[in-house]
C-alpha cells in the first residue's frame, strides 16, 4: 500500500497502520480517509499530503 507524507510536518500516513487516534482502522487506503481527516501531528488537511 502507498504511503503518504504531510508536506507541512513530514508525518507519514501508512495505510497498513491506519490512524488509531482518529479511529482509522489498519488497512485503510489514503483515498478512503474521510474528507475531514487531518494530520494527527500538525492538523494539515488531506490536500497537504503527497505520495511517497
Amino acid at each position: 500500500m502507498t504511503k503518504w507524507r504531510c508536506l507541512v510536518c513530514g508525518y507519514i500516513y501508512d495505510p497498513e497502520e491506519g490512524d488509531s487516534e482518529s479511529g482509522i482502522d489498519p488497512g485503510t487506503p489514503f483515498k478512503e480517509l474521510p474528507d475531514d481527516w487531518i494530520c494527527p501531528v500538525c492538523g494539515a488537511s488531506k490536500d497537504q499530503f503527497e505520495r511517497v
